[in-house]
């Protein structure tokens, strides 16, 4: 079991104490269900009443939050990401396959392995796949035909990556994640929908990782493109031709119609819905179940959705944009009741309709 002290933890994390750096931490827990010899931490202020009644032995908390915890501190800028490098410390490692191909994985003769790939049982890497060095495919995956894989990525069990597919660098796809999916392209021809050929691919770039069961769709000619750093949750749908900034952030069940482009650091909400060939202006956040249908500019922070009939919706529409007006006409109407039930005008002197 592994011991630290509280003051080496801060030294590791660039914390200050405050309290006793003596003190020894053997686990990480958090604030409801730690004990003695634990370290927690407190990154939300919704949950400050909890670090007060917390049994933990150190917490990690915000450098200019509250002070008054009943046990010693470690004062950080950003307390979860101090907290998790700490429980790094006391975690085990993520177990990692052997390097080499499982002898019931099928990758086929041309397949390009960089040095110390692993294959698991039941893959299947079709012709033509590159993969880079020390990459992972989990149990079960399947890398279509001319997919190139960078460097460093793991690709868990189950994971869909179909016909001249990208990715870059240190790309994390969780379970049941479907890359390159056909989008959902069709025209209406003598009362049937005939299918529109999918023929683009996708780019994921650097650093990026998927949730589980997300799916992306290949563009129609070009491609989808998510660029570096992106982080995207569970059961996210990015449609085709979606192009998606650098370091943005997609929350669960999340929707992303065609040709929609997102610019940096973008913040989607659980369950937003965005129209297609929209823009996101860069650092835009979007709140949780909002429905947007228009551009968004850069540094906006929108939320709301109410789905109605169309023709009320357009109505209403109309009414919300001309209520400033309606106020101050709603205002000027009462001040004016006010004179006349008083009888004076707005100087003061008896109001000619009221004295005739």
């Amino acid at each position: 079991m592994s011991v630290y002290t509280v003051g080496y933890l801060a030294s590791l994390v660039g914390g200050e104490v405050v309290g006793n750096p003596e003190i020894a931490i053997s686990g990480v827990a958090d604030l409801a269900s730690a004990q003695v010899g634990d370290i927690s931490f407190l990154g939300n202020p919704r949950y400050t009443s909890l670090a007060f009644q917390t049994k933990a032995s150190a917490l990690v908390v915000d450098r200019h939050g509250p002070s008054c915890f009943p046990c010693t501190q470690i004062r950080v800028d950003s307390p979860s990401l101090a907290f998790s490098q700490i429980a790094a410390l006391f975690l085990p490692a993520p177990a990692r396959p052997e390097a080499g191909v499982h002898p019931l994985a099928f990758v086929a003769q041309d397949v390009e392995l960089g040095q110390d790939v692993s294959v698991g049982p039941y893959a299947i890497v079709e012709k033509g796949v590159r993969i880079g060095p020390r990459t992972i495919v989990g149990a079960g995956s399947y890398i279509g035909p001319e997919c190139q894989i960078g460097a460093d990525c793991f690709l868990y069990p189950h994971v869909v990556i179909r016909e001249r597919c990208v990715l870059g660098n240190r790309v994390t796809l969780h379970p049941g994640v479907v890359i390159g999916s056909d989008g959902f392209g069709y025209e209406l021809i003598e009362g049937k929908h005939r299918k529109i050929p999918q023929l683009g691919s996708v780019q994921i770039d650097d650093d990026v990782e998927i949730g589980a069961n997300t799916t992306v769709d290949r563009g129609r000619f070009g491609k989808t493109w998510i660029q570096e750093g992106c982080k995207i949750d569970n059961l996210v749908q990015i449609g085709h031709n979606v192009v998606i900034g650098k370091h943005c952030v997609i929350v669960a069940q999340t929707g992303i119609s065609g040709s929609t482009t997102l610019g940096s650091y973008v913040t989607l909400a659980g369950q937003v819905g965005l129209a297609g060939h929209l823009h996101i202006g860069e650092r835009a956040i979007i709140t949780a179940q909002s429905g947007v249908a228009k551009d968004v500019p850069p540094g906006a922070i929108y939320s709301g959705s109410h789905a109605r009939p169309a023709a009320e919706t357009l109505r209403l529409e109309a009414l919300y944009r001309k209520l400033p007006q309606l106020w101050k006409r709603v205002q000027q109407l009462e001040q004016r009741l006010e004179e006349l039930e008083s009888g004076c005008s707005p100087t003061g002197m008896p109001h000619p309709e009221r004295s005739s």
